[in-house]
């Protein structure tokens, strides 16, 4: 357990269309985390979610506990609709690991959890509305890895033919999204994430 009283910590469900940072230096304009919440000064995020990406993003104020989250190979599982009906010899390849551009190379993913979803939990809708299904039927899937190469679950859904259209992280080691919407904030005591840390 990650504990410290003088510290804050907090779980948001970072909206879609959203940098997981506070400040950006280019000139174009961005929107940051510090329009969704008055978060302390000294405030930041463990890790990271790209612009078009949603879910739980934690963020403290104590450097030592995003250095110790970030540190450890936790599981991070997340909620991807894809485009088409996902099949089950898909769904094994994602298990067992593809192959994915990384750094102007190849990368062989780790082996990793990954099963279709039945119910799927109502996220509510996105601030860009995905297409309809008049464009073709979509299938939610769960992935879950502990590595975090750039846009990895991405480049894996479209490594083997279902390219992700919507993706929401629902959960870091032991820490749950829970029933929070897009833009809500928690504020914990600590995070307990270490519950689920075990190898794959």
């Amino acid at each position: 357990m990650l504990e410290n009283t003088r510290h804050q910590h907090f779980i948001l469900f970072k909206p879609y269309g959203y940098l997981s940072q506070f400040i950006y230096e280019l000139k174009r304009k961005k929107k940051l985390l510090g329009e969704i919440y008055n978060f302390p000064q000294g405030t930041m995020a463990i890790g990271r979610l790209d612009e078009d990406s949603e879910g739980l993003l934690l963020l403290t104020t104590d450097g030592k506990v995003s250095e110790q989250i970030r540190s450890k190979k936790v599981d991070k599982e997340y909620y991807v609709q894809v485009d088409g009906v996902i099949t089950p010899e898909a769904i094994e390849q994602l298990q067992k690991g593809v192959e994915i551009g990384f750094d102007g190379g190849k990368y062989i993913t780790k082996p990793c959890r990954a099963f279709i979803v039945t119910e799927v939990p109502d996220f509510g809708p996105r601030a860009k509305k995905i297409r309809d299904e008049r464009h073709g039927p979509t299938t939610w899937a769960s992935i879950t890895v502990n590595e975090g190469k750039f846009r990895q679950v991405r480049k894996m859904t479209a490594a083997v033919g279902f390219p992700t259209l919507r993706l929401v992280r629902v959960r870091i080691g032991n820490v749950y999204l829970q029933n929070l919407k897009a833009g809500e904030v928690l504020e914990v005591s600590n995070f307990n994430i270490d519950d689920a840390t075990q190898k794959l």
